[in-house]
């Protein structure tokens, strides 16, 4: 099976692309289906800050194209606050805030630890054993939320289908042999991150697919990436997606979020045109 590569961003909202990136008097409500045009993924933030809602969901979804795939970054209430403990609820209330109106253009859930989050190996497990598998499970899941939800849950799916995961941690203690195997139990991917040296890059392969974060090779969130950079990036790539370390080819989802400066974009067309991602239109 030919495996896929899409390379894309994260948000797309920043009055600085303006004029740049997007082109001068373009309407601000048809940013996204630019970016559907120019690429063929794109990450949401927005649901990492908030709960969003199915209206919000519905409205990127009919923006873009059939085959575009929305990343969506889970919730930091989730990570951040009850630091992958006590989840239930929460896990249910994001799954019902519309997560699922995405339907077949659901990709890969983003869940980033924050960098005092250390690892231990029990609460992740537990938090990994938890996440639901697929559409169907995570439908049933989200019936359960609580009252900050009523009048506006999203219950329904177009069919049942696998949901990826994606965990990025930035502690060090997360640099440790055994979290590889948890994460490989239950395919999900370590997120293979570029953070100019500010938090761990990883890199091993630990599900189906890979998922990477390009953060800024030389200043976070700020620099731009060489042509020689990307190249290195594109070879990579090509490895994973073939299987040249172990045998296995793999799904790439690579995101841009070197924004700061407005070098998000343009990067990620730079090294999508390098691995042949092209976009439907």
């Amino acid at each position: 099976m030919q495996r896929r590569v899409r390379v894309g961003i994260s948000g797309w909202r920043y009055p600085s692309w303006r004029g740049d990136f997007y082109p001068k008097g373009l309407a601000q409500a048809r940013e996204l289906e630019y970016i559907g045009e120019q690429m063929s993924t794109l990450e949401l933030n927005g649901s990492f800050y908030s709960l969003q809602r199915p209206t919000s969901y519905l409205k990127w979804r009919d923006a873009v194209a059939d085959d575009f795939v929305f990343a969506v970054k889970g919730s930091r209430y989730i990570t951040h606050m009850l630091r992958l403990r006590g989840i239930e609820v929460a896990l249910a209330n994001f799954f019902a805030s519309g997560v699922l109106a995405l339907g077949d253009q659901l990709g890969p859930v983003l869940w980033q630890l924050p960098e005092r989050e250390e690892f231990d190996a029990e609460t992740l497990e537990q938090f990994l054993a938890a996440l639901p598998r697929t559409t169907g499970a995570a439908l049933d899941l989200a019936r359960r939320h609580d009252e900050r939800l009523d009048g506006r849950s999203w219950l329904d799916i177009e069919r049942d289908q696998p949901i990826r995961y994606a965990f990025e941690p930035r502690s060090t203690t997360f640099e440790d042999a055994a979290v590889a195997p948890i994460l490989r139990a239950h395919d999900v991917a370590l997120v293979v991150a570029d953070t100019a040296g500010r938090f761990p890059a990883f890199g091993e392969a630990t599900a189906s697919f890979v998922y990477v974060r390009l953060h800024g090779a030389e200043d976070l969130y700020t620099s731009g990436y060489t042509d020689p950079q990307l190249d290195a990036w594109a070879a990579r790539i090509a490895d994973w997606r073939s299987g040249a370390a172990d045998g296995i080819p793999r799904d790439v989802y690579v995101y841009f979020d070197n924004d700061a400066r407005g070098h998000a974009p343009h990067d990620a067309v730079a090294l999508a045109r390098r691995v042949g991602d092209t976009p439907q239109r």
